[in-house]
C-alpha cells in the first residue's frame, strides 16, 4: 500500500487543512451496499481515504475489502453523521480492522450498547476525536475538500436524526452533498440559509449527486431543498424490502417529477462515482 505522509496538520478557526503526498490516484466516491444503512467511502486524488458512516453490521468489511488493496490497512478519517444503528454498528469492525487516524461526530448523545460500543472502540484506536461543526473544511488533498454544512451548534441532546451532519464534498466541478438521515426541517434550514448567504465564505448547497436523506424517507428529501440542491442523481442507500418501506412513495415521486436520475444499493450494489475534475462516471457493480 502506499504509505501516507503528513505534511502538515493546521487548525485556524474552524479550518482542517490536511495534505498528504502521492497524488496519483483518481477522485472516487462509493456508496457501498451494506443493506438498511449508510456507509460511504470517499477517495481523494492524492489517496486520502474517508469513511462516512458504517452501516448496520459487519457488511462494510466486505465492502471495503472490495475497494481497499489487500494490504491497506488504514484509513484516514472515519465520520459519524449520527449515532444510530443503521450508521454506525459497524464501525466498530471498522476501529478495529483499520488503523483510524481520525474521528469526526456531531457529539449527538445515545446511550445504546452499540454507541457505548463505538465511543469506547474510538478510545481504544486513541483517534483523534473532533466534534465537527458548520464552517470546518476538511481538505483531503489534490483540491478536493469536504465543507459541513451542519451542525451549527451544540446537538448533545437533540433528536439524533435531526443532528446529522451534512457534508458537502468538492473536486473541481464535482460536488456530492451527504445529509446523514437529516429530516425536512433541517434541510430547508441550510436552504434558508443559504439564499440568505451573501459573503465569500459562504457554503452553497449546489451539487451534482446527492444521498436520498434517511434512505428515501418521507420525511426527508423537501421540495425546496432538492431544488436548491438541483442533482442530476441521487442515490438510495438501502436494503431491499426493509421494513420501514424506504424508499417513500412521496419521494420516488418527488425525483421523477424533477427529472432527476436515481441509483439504488438495493439495486445495483455498492456505486462509485469518478471524477476527474471536470467529467463525472457512474460505475454501478456488475
Amino acid at each position: 500500500m502506499f504509505r501516507f505522509i503528513p505534511i502538515f496538520v493546521l487548525v485556524v478557526g474552524n479550518i482542517f487543512i490536511w495534505s498528504f503526498a502521492f497524488p496519483n490516484h483518481s477522485f472516487s466516491v462509493s456508496f457501498l451496499d451494506v443493506g438498511q444503512g449508510d456507509a460511504i467511502l470517499i477517495e481523494s486524488p492524492t489517496g486520502v481515504q474517508v469513511l462516512v458512516d458504517g452501516g448496520p453490521d459487519t457488511s462494510v468489511l466486505r465492502e471495503l475489502g472490495k475497494k481497499l488493496s489487500f494490504f491497506d490497512r488504514s484509513i484516514d478519517a472515519v465520520v459519524e453523521t449520527h449515532p444510530d444503528q443503521d450508521h454506525i454498528a459497524g464501525l466498530v469492525g471498522v476501529l478495529d480492522r483499520y488503523d483510524v487516524k481520525t474521528f469526526l461526530e456531531p457529539g449527538v448523545l445515545n446511550d445504546t450498547p452499540v454507541s457505548r460500543a463505538l465511543r469506547q472502540a474510538v478510545i481504544d484506536e486513541k483517534a483523534n476525536d473532533v466534534l465537527v461543526r458548520r464552517g470546518m473544511r476538511l481538505v483531503l488533498g489534490g483540491g478536493a475538500y469536504a465543507d459541513i454544512l451542519f451542525p451549527d451548534r451544540d446537538v448533545a441532546n437533540v433528536e439524533t436524526n435531526t443532528g446529522s451532519v451534512v457534508m458537502r464534498i468538492v473536486y473541481g466541478d464535482t460536488k456530492f452533498i451527504l445529509t446523514g438521515d437529516s429530516p425536512q426541517a433541517i434541510e430547508n434550514y441550510l436552504t434558508s440559509l443559504n439564499t440568505k448567504c451573501s459573503t465569500p465564505g459562504c457554503r452553497t448547497l449546489e451539487a451534482d449527486v446527492l444521498k436520498a436523506g434517511h434512505h428515501g424517507s418521507k420525511t426527508s428529501s423537501s421540495e425546496e431543498f432538492v431544488q436548491a440542491v438541483n442533482p442530476k442523481y441521487v442515490v438510495y442507500s438501502r436494503g431491499c424490502d426493509n421494513r420501514y418501506g424506504h424508499p417513500a412513495s412521496e419521494t420516488v415521486a418527488l425525483f421523477e417529477k424533477l427529472s432527476i436520475s436515481t441509483f439504488d444499493t438495493c439495486k445495483s450494489g455498492t456505486i462509485t462515482f469518478r471524477s476527474d475534475g471536470n467529467t463525472l462516471v457512474t460505475m454501478p457493480a456488475q
